[in-house]
């Protein structure tokens, strides 16, 4: 079975889905490129987005290495990149 390229998109709703969105931060902005704590995302909210990518994606991110994804884009790149090696 083929996996499709996640795109940002698909990671706002989960981030939406794992612990919401601060008032004062809009998630349909450009937030690529914005850390997590920008996006005021503590530590505990990104292992929550990365237990949800392993339920409903299906790719594993272990503790260690989701605490080192400091922005939605290495989220995706990282998620993007382990599709392709399992294919």
């Amino acid at each position: 079975m083929a996996t499709r390229e996640r795109t940002i998109d698909d990671l706002r709703a989960l981030m939406r889905a794992a612990v919401g969105e601060a008032d004062d931060i809009d998630l349909d902005g450009d937030i690529l490129d914005s850390t997590f704590t920008e996006l005021e995302y503590d530590s505990l909210a990104v292992l929550e987005l990365a237990a949800r990518i392993e339920t409903q994606w299906g790719v594993l991110i272990p503790e260690d290495d989701a605490s080192g994804l400091e922005t939605p884009r290495m989220f995706l790149d990282y998620v993007n990149g382990r599709a392709v090696a399992e294919r």
